[in-house]
């Protein structure tokens, strides 16, 4: 195992498309330039979600792809952590493509413009979204907040409970989590989440600082976890190069790489 891992890992590196300029041509637009947070790590317009205009803005743009899970297109929006200018954007994407779950997997830090996006309590009002704290539960290493969220300007529309859960077991300097057993326990409960409220159909908003390695990490173990329900087998190098040929950096680290085989064992040790 640890010959051949390095070597799939090198073929993997090998068979991930190279984006080119004109692969990312909305993200480079002069206008979208402040909503990145790292001008090489772009989504390519063929995945991007585009946010419903409100407010008379002309933007559509967020930094995030649209991922495929196991059994369901698009299941996934990987995306950065919101910088203070995109808070309002990040919203939007969570009402306008109906997520669920937002799966965080890094640290608030002011100081790498990664703001607290959420409210402790009460509500935050982003134009005529408005996003209303109702409960927080610390369980491990997740803290898990559900949100109602609604645009005052469609009240039609109604609103939609959202729960997001803020994984604590990985700290910023380690390449991989502490634990391969608190990680899945993350995987299942937003497994479960999504099934109890929207019978699986919601999207999870999945991000880290940049929209990488840690969320291309969880979305391939995701897979894994669906694959191996579904057919007691399993493809990794699979589900990282699908994952990769929409967003090259997801999985990026080899030990990233060897963590989602170590979690599939797992998966199957507990049964």
């Amino acid at each position: 195992k640890h010959v051949i891992l390095p070597q799939t890992h090198q073929t993997l590196n090998m068979v991930t498309p190279t984006l080119r300029v004109e692969d990312c041509s909305i993200a480079l637009l002069p206008r979208n330039h402040e909503k990145n947070r790292c001008m090489d790590v772009l989504p390519p317009d063929r995945c991007l979600p585009f946010l419903i205009t409100i407010d008379g803005e002309s933007s559509n743009y967020i930094n995030a792809a649209l991922m495929d899970s196991y059994k369901q297109p698009s299941a996934f929006i990987v995306t950065q952590h919101p910088l203070p200018n995109t808070v309002k954007d990040f919203w939007r994407l969570v009402l306008d493509y109906h997520c669920t779950s937002i799966v965080m997997l890094n640290d608030v830090d002011p100081a790498q413009l990664c703001p607290q996006y959420w409210p402790e309590n009460g509500v935050h009002r982003h134009g005529p979204i408005q996003v209303e704290f109702v409960s927080a539960d610390l369980e491990e290493d997740i803290i898990s907040r559900i949100f109602r969220i609604y645009n005052a300007a469609r009240p039609q529309d109604g609103y939609r409970m959202v729960q997001q859960f803020q994984f604590l077991g990985w700290p910023m300097y380690r390449d991989t989590p502490m634990s391969k057993r608190s990680f899945l326990k993350l995987i299942r409960q937003v497994d479960k989440w999504q099934e109890e409220y929207d019978g699986g159909e919601g999207r999870t908003v999945v991000h880290c600082l940049n929209g990488g390695g840690r969320s291309g990490t969880f979305c391939a173990i995701s897979i894994v976890c669906e694959m191996l329900q579904h057919q007691r087998s399993v493809d990794v190098f699979h589900a990282v190069k699908t994952l990769r040929n929409n967003k090259p950096n997801m999985v990026d680290l080899l030990d990233q790489y060897k963590f989602c085989y170590e979690v599939a064992l797992e998966y199957l040790n507990s049964g």
